[in-house]
């Protein structure tokens, strides 16, 4: 079965191989900065509460625009413009204003879960203007990414629900960090009339966001209604992430290829659910899904795809992670302990955004919802908790 399936589908599947193999690759650049930047994350309280949310909620913003595009490339309703009314454009500037919008209750979420966990953290007006300058500046440049892949996708024919996921996804955890971690520094000491000035710009982004929510466009307003009240209480499961990774900081510094993990294990998995929702999502508008109570075969060849995926994948993440600690003289539990805690962390997430990504697709799609909107934001969100939940655990059992 799985051979049969691999012969018939071999293009899409390596193209989708091959994307998670860069995608994962690359995002051992975030992995071997946060690495670095461990002092910085206990010099400022609070900070690593950011780290995950603010990582996926810019692969999430960045995963609806990709997922509606490809859907409207495979409808034949796909334009290179970006004039108001364009399909493009639309979604374009609901992106933009998702991020500033999202990126407030990123802040004020992480403040009050802070508060409520008894976990140290800066002041609220200081973790707004960092959530804020960092998530639209990262996420001007991811989004800019989305619709590059999107547009190139078009022009070569490629299918964007195997490349448009992973891409973002890399970019997401590329950017939001450096951007994140120095703005952190930047705010942190400034003193109270450079914060002043740059809270006042905060505030005008926010203005702007909400005047431009008034007069949007009527798929513009699709978006947005879907889109805010599913990534508001998504923010609550990076945010205890956070906290959870706050919490065991001593222990991540202590074993610091850990830290270096962390981004492309969450990237990988979170990429390999977002191709998953993505095809799924697409094939229910084309008909060639049911949203049944029980997954059809087509979508079983998916879930088969994505364990090969992820046990190709996998080992190579625990393998570079201890690598990478050696060459930079960061501390490391060793290649075994690594590769074992990425392959079993991994497969315990995958198979359970195999079932949330088939079942959040199926439920929105039967509700009248478009399951684009849904799927990949629902997987890359609960990646936070659930990944950093099979971390944290599987860690405990193999470091004792």
């Amino acid at each position: 079965m799985l051979r049969g399936y691999l012969l018939r589908g071999h293009r899409e599947f390596f193209t989708g191989l091959w994307t998670l193999i860069i995608s994962v690759s690359l995002s051992f650049i975030a992995g071997i900065y946060l690495g670095f930047v461990s002092a910085v994350l206990i010099l400022i309280p609070g900070l690593m509460v950011l780290v995950t949310p603010s990582i996926n909620m810019r692969g999430a913003i960045a995963g609806i625009l990709t997922s509606r595009l490809s859907s409207a490339m495979h409808l034949g309703a796909f334009e290179t413009k970006f004039g108001r009314d364009t399909e493009l454009g639309d979604n374009l500037r609901s992106s933009i204003i998702l991020t500033v919008i999202i990126s407030v209750v990123l802040a004020i979420f992480g403040k009050i879960i802070c508060i409520l966990t008894g976990t140290e953290v800066i002041g609220i007006a200081e973790m707004i203007i960092i959530s804020v300058v960092s998530g639209v500046l990262a996420g001007v440049i991811v989004t800019a990414v989305g619709i590059l892949i999107s547009v190139l996708c078009y022009r070569k024919s490629w299918n964007l629900d195997m490349v448009g996921a992973p891409v973002v996804t890399t970019f997401g955890d590329i950017m939001t960090l450096p951007f994140l971690v120095g703005t952190a520094i930047v705010v942190m000491q400034l003193p109270f009339i450079g914060k002043a000035i740059l809270g006042i710009l905060v505030i005008a982004l926010i203005i702007w966001a909400l005047i431009s929510m008034h007069w949007a466009t009527k798929t513009m307003k699709d978006v947005l209604r879907e889109g805010l009240p599913l990534l508001t209480p998504l923010c609550l499961l990076g945010i205890v992430a956070g906290v959870l990774y706050t919490n065991q900081l001593e222990g991540l510094i202590a074993a610091a290829s850990v830290l270096i993990l962390i981004s492309p294990f969450m990237n990988g998995c979170g990429s390999i659910g977002g191709i998953l929702t993505s095809q799924i999502g697409t094939e229910m508008h084309m008909g060639l899904v049911d949203a049944r109570s029980f997954p059809q075969s087509l979508v079983w060849k998916h879930f088969i795809a994505n364990y090969v995926y992820a046990l190709l994948i996998l080992p190579l993440m625990g393998l570079l992670s201890h690598a990478a600690a050696v060459l930079c003289g960061i501390t490391t539990p060793g290649l075994i302990p690594m590769v074992l805690l990425s392959l079993i962390a991994g497969l315990i997430v995958v198979t359970v955004m195999n079932l949330l990504g088939y079942y959040t697709a199926a439920i929105t799609y039967r509700l009248g919802y478009d399951p684009d909107n849904f799927g990949v934001p629902v997987v890359t969100s609960s990646i936070d908790l659930i990944g950093a939940t099979s971390l944290i655990l599987v860690m405990a059992v193999l470091f004792v």
